[in-house]
């Protein structure tokens, strides 16, 4: 392993592993020697990682994943040591990661999809045997795999508002990315968790007049106001704004709220979906309702490396703006995991964080 041609003296990593629900020990920590590094690859430490929701619907078996695995994709991390010899990175960077690590060749990587990669391979959500063993962030050191981009994190990042970035913030680029900019505009946003957060302010950032967001913690009204939305907890303002509403965002993962979202939209306004990414997202719509309103519809699952640097551009510019800080939730140490994904389950904290033991 080289790091500007310097040995890192490290031999051992902890991670722990998945081994499934019907397993008789659901997790499991291991101290295990951490690999020598293959060219274009990056060892890193893990500095803080947060618990993105669908990691807690693969521990509750509403998501299906391989195991035994190292779950967690949301991370900031900080360089150990490397073998990138044309990039300018250096011991102690603290960086974020693309979820998604990608060939940069295919068809779909040329048409910018690169989150859907003929050779995809996502972090914390692969099988302990595929690649290094420490692809996933519920463990003390990742290997960073060629094909996936970093960005630096600035000082003025602290590592609990860095830690989402790849995963909550870069999705939401990537939809503000489809998102017109109206004179005036107003919008809706379906989800108080830190994804519908992030997206209305983003929507407030992009020149949005009036930016909605609904949910059913009540107790997250007040930082939806502290992102710049108005909080919604009852279905009132349904019938006022029926036919008012230019873009609406689900971010809340629940389908019974799209008809909901057709009755807001104007004609010709733009749906996004962002949330309902699980099997159990049947749509009680009909094509009538899509076409007499002229509607867009559009999915958005995950992002491309050009929105990760447009997620720390966004962060950097508004970090003093919104409370980034303070909606993040307590710290477990890696060892309590079991816990912290109780808490998580619990949905009262935007995000749920986890310390490394040792790194």
């Amino acid at each position: 392993m080289t790091c500007c041609d310097q040995d890192t003296g490290l031999t051992l990593g902890e991670r722990v592993v998945f081994n499934g629900l019907n397993s008789e020990e659901m997790f499991s920590s291991e101290i295990t020697p951490l690999p020598e590094l293959a060219p274009g690859e990056i060892l890193v430490k893990v500095r803080l990682a947060s618990i993105c929701m669908s990691d807690v619907y693969t521990v509750t078996g509403q998501r299906i994943e391989p195991t035994p695995s190292v779950l967690g994709h949301e991370a900031v991390v900080e360089v150990i040591a490397h073998r990138r010899p044309e990039s300018d990175l250096i011991k102690g960077d603290r960086l974020t990661f693309s979820i998604a690590d990608s060939c940069n060749k295919c068809e779909f990587c040329l048409k910018g999809l690169q989150q859907k990669c003929s050779k995809l391979f996502k972090y914390g959500h692969a099988k302990l045997s595929d690649g290094s063993g420490f692809n996933g962030c519920y463990a003390s050191h990742i290997i960073i795999r060629h094909g996936t981009h970093v960005v630096k994190i600035p000082g003025i990042i602290s590592d609990r508002c860095a830690a989402p970035i790849n995963c909550s913030l870069g999705t939401t680029m990537c939809a503000m990315e489809f998102v017109p900019k109206i004179k005036n505009g107003r919008a809706f946003v379906q989800g108080d968790g830190i994804l519908g957060l992030y997206t209305s302010a983003a929507l407030l950032e992009l020149g949005y007049d009036t930016v909605y967001c609904s949910g059913n913690r009540i107790q997250r009204s007040e930082f939806i106001v502290r992102f710049g939305a108005i909080p919604l907890y009852n279905d009132e303002i349904i019938a006022e704004e029926t036919n008012k509403i230019d873009v609406v965002v689900e971010v809340c993962g629940v389908s019974t709220v799209i008809n909901d979202g057709i009755k807001l939209l104007k004609p010709g306004g733009l749906y996004l979906f962002l949330g309902i990414v699980h099997p159990h997202s049947q749509l009680n719509i009909t094509g009538e309702q899509i076409i007499r309103k002229c509607l867009t519809i559009k999915g958005i699952h995950n992002y491309a490396p050009r929105h990760l640097d447009q997620a720390v551009d966004f962060l950097l510019k508004t970090i003093d703006k919104y409370p980034y800080e303070e909606v993040m939730g307590p710290t477990y140490n890696l060892s309590d995991l079991p816990n912290a994904m109780k808490v998580a389950m619990e949905k009262i904290h935007a995000r749920v964080l986890v310390k490394p033991n040792m790194t």
